[in-house]
């Protein structure tokens, strides 16, 4: 079944595509309601969701909250384990590291996600000046 793409649909797309700090949907929709004060909360986080099955935005699942992300490419994110910052890292995509998981489980590996975890150097410099 195709949707249309409606007009909302449309805003909560480019939202998340303006912005390269991987979002949630709560930061999204506190977004819009700024500028669109009769959008609700659950027609951003539905449309979100289409978005993401769709291919036009990744749904990232993540500590915390799910984020998205307009990158739709395989790459990997390193995620702030202190502020939450989420941001990719421009590494290419490992296939051997699919054909080893096959090979060991048995299972057809359709893909595989990396995310990284530390500190961001936001967080390193306050614990410099602090």
């Amino acid at each position: 079944m195709r949707r249309r793409n409606t007009r909302q649909r449309e805003i909560i797309r480019q939202a998340a595509a303006g912005r390269s700090d991987h979002p949630t949907a709560d930061q999204i929709y506190l977004e819009l309601a700024q500028k669109h004060p009769t959008i609700s909360r659950g027609t951003v986080y539905r449309n979100l969701k289409l978005l993401a099955q769709s291919g036009q935005l990744q749904q990232l699942n993540m500590p915390g909250a799910d984020r998205f992300d307009c990158r739709t490419d395989r790459h990997a994110h390193m995620m702030c384990v202190r502020c939450q910052a989420v941001r990719d890292v421009d590494s290419p995509y490992d296939t051997a590291l699919d054909r080893k998981a096959s090979q060991e489980t048995g299972y057809r590996v359709a893909a595989h996600y990396v995310l990284f975890e530390g500190v961001c150097p936001a967080c390193l410099a306050k614990d410099d000046n602090g």
